[in-house]
């Protein structure tokens, strides 16, 4: 008899968290890694953010148990949060704080999904989407877009995907992992679609502030209101504040939606760490200087990144228009040997990359998309330039 369950020995491991954590335990061993694997800034989550953590601490109220669906001061803050960035007007018993942005995607699956239902996933995706979907009972199809279109879906992709057992259309923009920004009209237009056709969308905000050059991020309620007793926002503080670990992160939805989602997370987890959750009404309540400061050097690098990376014989990478990664395709570099290592995917490649110069990146297969590499520039200026001179290095070589 199996040990673990048929559902958990079906479940796929997170590959960004694996490749962050075996580049981590190379680097603690003593070689010199450079990792472009975790989505998570390089920078200190700002002063007064942890200032209002240690006062929480000190806060025998924050020792305790509080509300399931979150602190109701931080949900208040979360409402005026989404009136200022997107103009999204909602009520703070539509809000479910949950643990971290990965849990809401999750949350929000659980509670809207049955078994046998389909959801649209455009692709390249983000790993964990059709892991959550998996888990559920429902199953995840993939919308492949290209990198000619700037891996940007449209309505006539999503059409050619739907059948009678389209439950849910997953959006996000700006896009993990190819920094995809869907224009502002077209994002109505997804909207509409899918108003039309009474598919729900669950919207994943959490690299909203994250946008540069000509892109424009907008909410699809706000520019589709059609779509809003059919949608959930998804989003959290751990991109734009720089706050991964602090695993906070929110889910916007009808009523009825957040009623069931509270109940199952009062079944789950409870409340989310108090403290975390102080830090969070900090963030979210304070301004945005230190997020702009932080986008200024995720813009700089972006534009190095890009200008190395087609700098590389064999190599093809479209300038992302928002988040913090590139993904370029590799394909010109399968087949060719380097320093006697000849890799025939980009799963291979990439182990070749980590055992020959010791440069960590996510391969495409992860997200769906074999044949491309996924690098974060989340990172400071010379590692990443290190990094992508010792692949330049290693090809140059062959």
């Amino acid at each position: 008899m199996a040990r673990v369950s048929d559902l958990l020995a079906g479940l796929a491991p997170s590959a960004t968290l694996a490749v962050d954590a075996k580049a981590k335990a190379l680097r603690a061993a003593g070689e010199p890694v450079i990792g472009y694997g975790a989505g998570e800034p390089d920078f200190a989550t700002p002063v007064a953010i942890v200032e209002a953590a240690a006062r929480a601490c000190a806060d025998p109220a924050m020792h305790k148990y509080t509300p399931t669906a979150g602190l109701p001061a931080l949900r208040e803050a979360i409402v005026d949060k989404t009136r200022r960035d997107s103009g999204y007007e909602v009520a703070s018993s539509q809000v479910l704080v949950t643990n971290g942005g990965k849990h809401a995607v999750a949350t929000t699956f659980m509670s809207l999904l049955n078994p046998g239902d389909e959801v649209l996933i455009p692709a390249p995706y983000w790993t964990t989407y059709p892991e959550a979907v998996y888990l559920t009972g429902a199953v995840p199809v993939p919308v492949m877009t290209d990198e000619a279109r700037g891996y940007r879906v449209s309505v006539e992709d999503l059409e050619r995907h739907r059948t009678p057992r389209t439950k849910l259309l997953v959006f996000v923009s700006p896009s993990n992992p190819t920094g995809a920004v869907v224009a502002p009209e077209d994002v109505a237009a997804i909207g509409r679609w899918a108003a039309e056709h009474d598919v729900w969308v669950m919207c994943d905000e959490i690299y909203e502030h994250l946008v540069y050059g000509d892109a424009h991020h907008v909410s699809m309620p706000v520019v589709a209101p059609e779509i809003a007793d059919r949608c959930v926002v998804v989003n959290g503080v751990a991109k734009t504040y720089a706050m991964t670990g602090w695993r906070v992160g929110w889910m916007i939805a009808p009523p009825d939606v957040a009623d069931a989602a509270v109940t199952y997370q009062s079944q789950t987890t409870s409340n989310i760490s108090n403290v975390s959750q102080r830090a969070a009404l900090a963030a979210v309540s304070g301004d945005l200087s230190a997020v702009a400061e932080m986008r200024a050097a995720f813009d700089r690098r972006r534009r190095t990144m890009v200008a190395m990376l087609n700098a590389i014989d064999g190599v093809t990478c479209p300038e992302p228009e928002g988040a913090f990664y590139c993904f370029p395709n590799v394909t010109g570099l399968l087949g060719r040997s380097l320093k006697g290592r000849v890799a025939s995917t980009s799963a291979e490649l990439a182990e070749v990359l980590l055992e020959t110069i010791k440069v960590a990146v996510v391969p495409g297969e992860a997200f769906g998309a074999p044949g491309y590499f996924r690098l974060s520039y989340a990172l400071g200026d010379a590692e990443l330039e290190e990094g992508l001179g010792r692949v330049s290095d290693l090809v140059a070589a062959g």
